[in-house]
C-alpha cells in the first residue's frame, strides 16, 4: 500500500514547529507514524496542502502529518476500509465521550457532517474522482482519573476524569495536544491496557504472578510490568512501579519514585526525585527533589531542584530553575483557556492544566506559572520582585534576554530575532 502524507507546516505554539517535528511518546511524530505503518505501507509519496492527489493504480492510505495514532489502530481502520472495498474517510460521532472532552476542543481540522465528525484520514482501494464515505470508529474508550480529591476541585466543571480510548487518535494542533498524546492517550492508555491484559487473559495473569514470585517482588515492581534498559544503575531504595519503561544508560538516586512512567535514553535522575504519570525524553537532567506530575519533558531538558511541573509540556533543550512551579488550579471557578491554532484563546474544557514552555528556554528559579499558560521558544526569564508571577503567555518578544546588555551571548534557534514586536500575542 502507498502512503500519501499531506504536510501540515502550520507551526504549534510554543514550539514554533510543525506538529511533525515534535516528540510524542520519546520519537518524534514522523517517525511515530512511520513505525505504526510499518506492517501496511510498503512506500511513500508527500505532498503540499492543497496539492492535487495523483492518480495511483494501487491502494493508498491519505492522511494529514500532524496526525497522532498506533499501530493498532490504524491496523483496525484499514481492515474496516477495505471490508468495504470503496474509498473511505475516518468518521467518529460526536457524542462519543473522547471526542467530545479530549480531541475536539482546541482542533480546528477536523468536518462535522450529520452528526459524525470526519478526520483528515483516507483510505483509496485506487484514487479516483468519486468522493469518499464516511467510515464511523468507536473509540471503545475507558473512563479513567481521580476518584479521591476535594469535592470543591471538581465542582461545576465536572470531574477530574479522561475519557481513553482502547487505540488513540488525535490531531496535534496545540501544545494541549501534546500534552493528551503523551499522557492520556499515552501512559493512561498503555496502563489501562496493561491491567485489561492481565484481568482478562489467562496466560498474560499467570506469566505476571509468576515474574513477581520469581523476583520475590509485587506485581507492580517486577520485571512484567517495570522495562529497564542496558546499562541503567538503579538505587535499591528507588521505588518504580509499573507499566514503567526505562531506557539505556539510565541513572536513577536514592529514594525516586517513579509511577507509571516513560523514561528516555541517558537520563539522570538525582536523589529524591518524583515523576508521576509522566514522559522523560532523553539526555533529560533532574536534580534532587524534582517533581513531574503528568508532565512531558522533551529531549536534553533540565528541571531543578525542588521545582514542580504539573500537566505541563516542556520543550526540547530548556532549564526551569530551582524552586519554579507550575500551578494546573484555578482559585476562582473560572475555565482554563489555552490558544487553538489560530492563536485564539478558548476554553481548554479541562478543570486542571499546567502550562508549556517552548524549545530552547531559560526559566529561572523561583517563578509561578499560573494554568494554561504559554512561554515562547528561545524565552529566558530573569526572575525579579516584579516578573516572578506568569499571570499571562509570555512571547519571544518579552524574553529578558533583549535588555540584557550580555543579549548576544543567547543563541536563538526557533524565533524570528530580527522583528520580535511581530512575535508578541494579541
Amino acid at each position: 500500500m502507498l502512503k500519501i502524507v499531506i504536510q501540515q507546516p502550520q507551526k504549534i505554539a510554543p514550539f514554533q514547529q510543525p506538529a511533525r517535528d515534535l516528540r510524542v511518546l520519546n520519537k518524534p511524530l514522523w517517525l511515530l507514524q512511520r513505525d505504526a505503518l510499518a506492517e501496511i505501507c510498503d512506500s511513500e509519496l508527500i505532498i503540499a496542502p492543497g496539492e492535487d492527489l495523483p492518480e495511483v493504480g494501487k491502494e493508498c492510505l491519505v492522511f494529514q502529518d500532524h496526525l497522532y495514532f498506533d499501530s493498532e489502530f490504524i491496523k483496525h481502520f484499514v481492515a474496516l476500509a477495505r471490508s468495504m472495498g470503496k474509498a473511505v474517510q475516518l468518521a467518529f460521532k460526536d457524542q462519543d465521550p473522547a471526542i467530545k472532552e479530549h480531541i475536539l476542543p482546541l482542533t480546528q481540522s477536523f468536518q462535522f457532517r450529520d452528526g459524525l465528525v470526519l478526520a483528515p484520514i483516507w483510505y483509496y482501494p485506487s484514487i479516483t474522482k468519486i468522493s469518499p464515505e464516511p467510515l464511523v470508529v468507536e473509540f471503545e474508550c475507558m473512563e479513567a482519573g481521580y476518584y479521591h480529591v476535594p469535592a470543591y476541585m471538581a465542582g461545576k466543571l465536572g470531574d477530574l476524569t479522561y475519557h481513553i480510548p482502547t487505540h488513540p487518535f488525535l490531531a496535534i494542533e496545540s501544545w494541549v495536544h501534546i500534552f493528551y498524546a503523551n499522557i492520556i492517550f499515552g501512559v493512561f492508555a498503555r496502563g489501562l491496557r496493561q491491567e485489561r491484559l492481565i484481568k482478562q487473559n489467562l496466560s498474560a495473569k499467570l506469566r505476571a504472578l509468576w515474574c513477581a514470585m520469581l523476583e520475590g517482588k509485587q506485581l507492580l515492581d517486577s520485571s512484567f510490568l517495570v522495562k529497564v534498559g542496558a546499562n541503567s544503575s538503579i538505587d535499591p531504595s528507588a521505588i518504580i512501579h509499573g507499566p514503567t519503561t526505562i531506557g539505556d544508560n539510565v541513572t536513577i538516586g536514592a529514594g525516586v519514585v517513579i509511577e507509571n512512567s516513560i523514561i528516555g535514553d541517558n537520563v539522570n535522575i538525582s536523589q529524591g526525585a518524583q515523576i508521576m504519570l509522566s514522559v522523560v525524553g532523553d539526555n533529560v537532567f533532574l536534580p534532587f527533589r524534582a517533581a513531574l506530575f503528568m508532565t512531558t519533558l522533551m529531549e536534553n531538558s533540565t528541571v531543578a531542584q525542588n521545582a514542580c511541573l504539573q500537566m505541563c509540556v516542556i520543550g526540547r533543550n530548556t532549564f526551569i530553575g530551582a524552586g519554579t512551579t507550575f500551578t494546573d488550579f484555578n482559585l476562582l471557578p473560572v475555565p482554563i483557556r489555552a490558544r487553538n491554532a489560530k492563536g485564539e484563546l478558548v476554553p481548554s474544557n479541562r478543570p486542571v492544566l499546567g502550562g508549556a514552555v517552548g524549545h530552547n528556554c531559560r526559566i529561572g528559579s523561583g517563578f509561578i506559572i499560573y494554568p494554561g499558560r504559554m512561554i515562547d521558544s528561545d524565552v529566558v526569564l530573569i526572575n525579579s520582585a516584579r516578573s516572578n508571577v506568569i499571570a499571562k503567555d509570555v512571547s519571544f518578544a518579552e524574553s529578558h534576554h533583549h535588555q540584557h546588555r550580555h543579549s548576544s551571548t543567547h543563541q536563538v534557534e526557533y524565533s524570528d530575532d530580527e522583528d520580535t514586536t511581530s512575535q508578541h500575542w494579541k
